[in-house]
């Protein structure tokens, strides 16, 4: 005889997940985005800050909140205020940001958060070395924008398994300094200087582990139309901006998920 009680049971059980089903897909990230710059500030941050978040809302992987100026990063970026950000993306900042406390930052980072920084994010806090260790890179100086042909050394990873072998970018291409290639994991790099073409070995793109927490870099960004095709469009610049552009939101947002832990990739040095 089947017990009443257990039938009974049973049919609430359903109703309720009838009516409150479960969810297939976790919420989404919370990333803070900052262009605060006290150096040279690019024409292409509004374009970055809006790419961002279509990024963030088309992928449904993570939010935006923005960092804008000095005030937003004193309430914003003190210890307490980073609590409910999964990572933060330093979007083309430059020089030595007012931050409240940077090693209070830069522990919160190594305790398991993401660190995405695109262009001169690298061109950030030259002269606190703990930033430029957790980044993995610093900038030094830039030519010509030029037309590169960045070659992929993973084909894999979420940031660059799209890229097939090589990816053709016209960019401004930082020359960088303090790089050392056995403490990060290559995605992009140029086998010659990007404008005399003398050979040798110009990285582009990495990506780290830093503690806990995730790091991945690209030097590329600096132009509005490698950001965003329909810029290209309106200002009638180069006929290839679209494809560039198109190939680089995706390794951005390849990048920036797999920092924030949702995709997985190798994050170990390669063999020189």
């Amino acid at each position: 005889m089947k017990n009443p009680f257990v039938l009974s049971s049973i049919a609430v059980l359903l109703a309720l997940s009838s009516a409150f089903p479960l969810s297939s897909q976790a919420a989404p990230k919370k990333l803070l985005v900052v262009t605060v710059t006290k150096g040279f500030r690019h024409s292409s941050i509004p374009t970055a800050e809006k790419v961002l978040a279509d990024l963030g809302q088309k992928s449904g992987a993570f939010t935006v909140d923005y960092v804008r100026n000095d005030q937003e990063m004193a309430d914003k970026m003190t210890a307490a205020g980073l609590r409910p950000y999964d990572g933060v993306i330093f979007a083309n900042t430059t020089g030595d940001l007012p931050l409240p406390d940077r090693q209070a930052f830069i522990d919160w980072i190594k305790s398991g958060r993401a660190f995405v920084g695109m262009h001169s994010a690298s061109d950030t806090f030259h002269g606190f070395p703990p930033y430029i260790e957790m980044l993995g890179g610093e900038f030094e100086t830039h030519h010509a924008q030029a037309r590169v042909d960045c070659r992929n050394h993973d084909l894999k990873h979420p940031a660059t398994r799209h890229l097939g072998a090589t990816y053709s970018v016209f960019d401004e291409i930082y020359l960088l300094k303090n790089f050392h290639r056995d403490q990060v994991h290559v995605l992009l790099a140029l086998d010659a200087h990007p404008n005399d073409k003398t050979p040798g070995f110009y990285p582009i793109s990495w990506c780290k582990e830093f503690g806990s927490g995730r790091v991945f870099y690209t030097s590329l960004g600096h132009r509005e139309d490698v950001w965003d095709p329909s810029w290209a469009d309106k200002n009638g610049n180069r006929e290839d901006s679209k494809e560039i552009s198109e190939a680089y939101r995706e390794h951005i947002v390849g990048g920036i998920k797999w920092a924030l832990g949702l995709e997985t990739g190798d994050a170990k040095p390669q063999a020189k």
